[in-house]
């Protein structure tokens, strides 16, 4: 069977994002934040490639749809611990949202198909990355106060994304009721 180009490309675009967050890590930890914040970028634009991708393709890979949502949290979670680390963020918060991306990946990994996002979790997505895009704004890009308020803007959207998959990790969860075969 012929596979769609359009599937092998979100399938390498999916790969690529998965190993992203080792590079914006190293590179937040040597003080490069235009590096990583470039990074970062490159890797949410990727995930809206390959979703966009695998839509052309009339729907993704098996393999790809299981490692979409891990490759988001790799990517994602190498600025929240950098961001705790240099206490940004307040330690909690981020273990809070860390433990609910390990439960939400084992649940995944259990589940029929991976268990595509939900409405809310693909909201909560968006919060973090935005929120990141903003708390990792870097100094010299704008001025200090146009920096400052990028910075407390995303500390400030951090919050809601939280909330977001807290929510969305209950609505997960939650069991399903069975249909009615009456």
């Amino acid at each position: 069977a012929l596979i769609s180009p359009w599937r092998l490309w979100a399938d390498r675009l999916t790969l690529l994002r998965s190993v992203l967050g080792a590079p914006v890590l190293l590179l937040l930890a040597s003080e490069q934040l235009a590096w990583a914040w470039l990074l970062l970028l490159i890797g949410a634009l990727s995930d809206w490639a390959d979703g966009w991708m695998a839509r052309r393709a009339d729907g993704g890979s098996r393999w790809g749809a299981r490692l979409d949502p891990l490759a988001d949290k790799l990517l994602i979670s190498a600025p929240l611990i950098w961001l705790a680390a240099d206490q940004r963020l307040p330690l909690w918060a981020v273990w809070l949202l860390l433990a609910r991306e390990l439960l939400i990946s084992g649940w995944r990994s259990g589940s029929q198909g991976g268990a595509p996002a939900s409405w809310l979790g693909k909201w909560k997505t968006t919060f973090q990355f935005l929120s990141l895009f903003l708390m990792l704004w870097p100094a010299g890009w704008t001025s200090v106060q146009i920096t400052r308020v990028m910075h407390t803007l995303g500390w400030w959207l951090f919050w809601p994304g939280l909330v977001l998959a807290l929510w969305s990790a209950v609505a997960y969860l939650r069991p399903r009721s069975a249909p009615d075969r009456h």
